[in-house]
């Protein structure tokens, strides 16, 4: 199977990629993750892309296309794949069509903009551990203090709640668009990401079926 998720910021499509690619024995590629390995192991199109890292810039789409046909032909590939965090834009989408790259689905995780922000403006993360929290769904036993090592939980930058608004403007205006180009195609599944994490996973399986 070679999927695409798809979803705002906060939707679950990091944990709902990871518990699916262990069910289908694939790989999950985050574009991230494939950037810095490709940088790291000094191949052609990393060391491209870490000139634009180096100068703070973003890495151009050619740029993660290449990398992406770099990860995607390798061995624990050949089964198949969940790309988690690009296609970004419908650019890059029609050069991952162009460049041969093919997907089996794309699964939309829908999630409404203020369920987003209250899920993620309520995560809280230990200063010193890095353990996670949320301030509803999985409190600490003692307000504002970690569970593990009593170190203080803070806010990430990224959580806070103007940010997530930015982030999810962003993901309207360029990402959710991808949702009608591959509905043309025939490959879009929307799936509620607003429902328990086991009653998600179990609506993606019944639409990869």
């Amino acid at each position: 199977m070679k999927l695409i998720f798809l979803g705002p910021p906060g939707a679950g499509k990091g944990t709902q990629a990871a518990i699916i690619s262990k069910k289908l024995g694939i790989p999950t590629i985050s574009t991230g993750d494939m950037l810095r390995a490709a940088v790291k192991a000094g191949t052609p199109t990393g060391m491209k892309a870490k000139t634009f890292m180096d100068a703070g810039k973003l890495v151009p789409d050619e740029v993660i296309i290449g990398i992406i046909g770099e990860r995607l032909g390798e061995s624990d590939c050949a089964k198949g794949y969940i790309l988690d965090g690009v296609p970004r834009t419908i650019a890059q989408a029609e050069a991952l069509e162009h460049s041969g790259v093919e997907f089996d689905r794309v699964i939309s995780l829908e999630v409404g903009d203020e369920a987003i922000v209250k899920r993620m403006s309520g995560r809280r993360v230990c200063a010193k551990c890095g353990a996670t929290y949320h301030v509803e769904s999985k409190p600490p036993k003692k307000s504002g203090i970690c569970d593990e090592c009593g170190g203080e939980l803070t806010i990430r930058s990224d959580d806070k709640a103007e940010t997530v608004r930015d982030r999810l403007a962003v993901y309207h205006k360029e990402t959710e668009p991808l949702k009608a180009f591959y509905a043309q195609r025939l490959k879009l599944r929307e799936v509620s990401g607003d429902q328990g994490m086991d009653a998600a996973t179990k609506a993606i399986e019944e639409a990869l079926a």
